[in-house]
């Protein structure tokens, strides 16, 4: 595998950092994972397979991924060997206190694969690669200049939102069939659930779906089946005061010894009641150069 990097560029206490990188040869993400900032993920070239919140998509050229914080997700390689991209991550404190109301319009509710006509495409191309040159050249009020031109990217995606929205299109007939059984597994994780019921539900072999799950999602399925119950045990333990073995038997763990063992794997941190453990499956202080290399 090659890989040609420009140079990742951090602004306001790394509360904004972009990059471009091009890379041939397969490559997927060393763990799926969350973060507490937004991604903004354009293709310049190629196609990559993201896996967001129980759904796979295929991002192609012209395309921008929209990842909001704390939303679980993953990338791998599909079988074009090479890709281009510019991936921008910021917090809303980066923005100035008048912008930060953006971040609340409907284009920003859910993480989603945009795809732009060709017209708007040169347009976020030639914001995306401003705000790089900014960054590598330093002029004057640099600083501010990106902000800006943040700014004007994101409302450009808040227009074009409604028509560019390519939610529910599948590249590949067993994106789709991931996609629904992530979604049962979703809807079903308080039942038992297992490789082999899922097989016979959606006839396919095992082997093949065991296969296949882990290339497209980061995940083994029996994995995927825990991170699943422990994201909703976390949403249980903030917003209610329920006991923990109440929890654990919501969530769908038989036994309180094995739902805290297994909380504590995924979600990096003891069972607290009224914080709901934060961290996210794979910890963004150890995986964060790591992550964003692979995509």
């Amino acid at each position: 595998m090659n890989v040609f990097a420009d140079e990742k560029y951090y602004l306001d206490h790394s509360s904004f950092s972009i990059q471009r990188l091009r890379r041939t040869g397969y490559n997927t993400m060393p763990r799926p994972h969350t973060h507490t900032f937004y991604e903004l993920y354009y293709l310049l070239q190629g196609e990559r397979i993201y896996f967001m919140n129980g759904k796979v998509y295929t991002a192609q050229k012209g395309d921008l991924v929209l990842v909001r914080p704390g939303d679980l997700h993953s990338t791998s390689s599909s079988q074009v060997k090479v890709v281009e991209r510019v991936l921008v991550h910021f917090s809303p404190d980066f923005l100035r206190e008048a912008d930060r109301s953006l971040l609340e319009l409907p284009a920003f509710g859910e993480s989603a694969l945009l795809h732009f006509p060709i017209k708007e495409q040169s347009e976020l191309e030639r914001l995306l690669l401003s705000m790089l040159a900014e960054c590598k050249e330093q002029p004057p009020l640099y600083k501010s200049f990106v902000r800006q031109l943040l700014v004007e990217l994101l409302i450009r995606i808040h227009r074009s939102a409604p028509s560019a929205s390519n939610r529910g299109q599948f590249r590949h007939p067993m994106h789709e069939k991931v996609s629904e059984i992530a979604s049962f597994i979703h809807t079903h994780y308080k039942e038992t659930l297992t490789l082999e019921q899922l097989s016979r539900l959606y006839y396919i072999s095992p082997a093949y779906l065991s296969r296949v799950f882990l290339k497209l999602t980061g995940f083994h399925l029996s994995e995927y089946i825990r991170v699943v119950r422990v994201r909703e045990a976390q949403s249980l333990l903030r917003l209610t005061n329920s006991k923990v073995q109440m929890i654990a038997e919501q969530v769908g763990f038989e036994h309180v010894t094995h739902f805290n063992k297994t909380f504590k794997t995924i979600a990096g941190c003891e069972i607290k009641p009224g914080d709901g453990g934060e961290q996210p499956p794979t910890s963004p202080a150890k995986s964060r150069s790591a992550s964003a290399k692979s995509r």
